[in-house]
């Protein structure tokens, strides 16, 4: 008798039930970095899809050998869903058996998206922000900004934070989740206002290209990051000529994109040549820097394997049966 595994299925409360912090979150992205680099990860370039009715659809796939997993990560990202009661943004992630592709389980994306997303921004200010930052600006107060504002304040000494959004719930939520952690928190009515005098900047509204750009990097003083997660379609196109070091997540997925994040010429490096130290660009009071990105399948598959260990270890997904 063949040996078979049962289907398991973790929520987005189980996943974020698992007590995984965002230093793991991001030493577990940086290690797929450079297992990538040395040949045991293999990723396909993110793929897109805009159906032309205001949603954004897209999929990652890869697969390592340390982890022994396939992955693969399906996402819509619906501006309409909050009035229907429906998350903006949802999705799956199936996980296979890299050897034999065998369907291990089903994950829900949310938790993993918005963790793995505030995880790439912390690999990269980790190497690029002053480490004494101790403000940021929110440009969208969604999710992205709450999974963001938990993983700056581990990382730096976080104050106070400025608010820019147009939700009234999702900004309410944020002024009193950051009033509860001691910290300063004050909504701006004029989006420039958020990002002028702070350290650390993100910007994270919901993706649509319908969307006027309206935040100019020059108003960002010296010295400060900005983790740009939303493709950057606020931001105005001139303006990021601001950024005297501008990474994005992947250059060789860049280049099978129909429409760039950035003018090519602008663009310094990736993820990899950072991590790797092949660019030993860091952290200098004269120079703005920003990380512009899609999203990055290898991160996709650092936090959904980290993820899956650990559910195995406090028994949240059930062990195989024996043959």
């Amino acid at each position: 008798m063949t040996a078979t595994l049962p289907f398991t299925y973790l929520s987005d409360s189980t996943l974020a039930g698992l007590g995984l912090d965002s230093t793991q979150i991001a030493d577990a992205i940086e290690t797929a970095i450079r297992e990538q680099e040395a040949g045991r990860l293999w990723a396909a370039p993110k793929a897109a899809l805009f159906p032309q009715d205001g949603r954004y659809r897209m999929a990652t796939l890869a697969t390592g050998e340390s982890s022994g997993l396939t992955v693969v990560k399906s996402v819509t990202v619906n501006p309409a869903g909050p009035a229907q009661g429906l998350p903006s943004i949802d999705g799956a992630l199936m996980v296979m058996d890299s050897c034999t592709g065998h369907l291990l389980g089903v994950l829900d994306a949310g938790w993993i998206t918005a963790v793995r997303t505030a995880g790439m921004s912390m690999v990269m200010a980790r190497r690029l922000a002053n480490p004494r930052s101790d403000s940021i600006g929110f440009i969208g107060t969604g999710v992205q900004a709450q999974s963001h504002l938990q993983a700056c304040c581990a990382l730096f000494p976080i104050r106070r934070i400025r608010l820019y959004g147009r939700g009234r719930a999702n900004i309410a939520r944020m002024t009193a989740r950051a009033q509860a952690m001691g910290l300063d928190a004050m909504v701006c009515q004029e989006a420039n206002q958020a990002i002028s005098d702070v350290d650390l900047v993100v910007s994270s509204i919901t993706l649509t290209y319908e969307t006027a750009p309206f935040l100019d990097a020059r108003r960002l003083r010296k010295g400060a990051f900005a983790a740009i997660t939303d493709l950057g379609i606020p931001w105005h196109g001139d303006s990021l000529q601001a950024f005297d070091a501008l990474f994005v997540d992947d250059l060789a997925q860049e280049t099978c994109m129909e429409k760039p994040l950035v003018t090519p010429a602008w663009i310094r490096g990736d993820m990899a040549s950072l991590v790797s130290g092949r660019d030993a660009v860091g952290f200098e009071r004269h120079r703005r820097s920003a990380f512009v990105f899609r999203g990055l399948s290898i991160a996709d598959l650092a936090v959904a394997a980290l993820a899956w260990e650990w559910a195995g270890q406090r028994g949240s997904r059930p062990c195989p049966k024996p043959a």
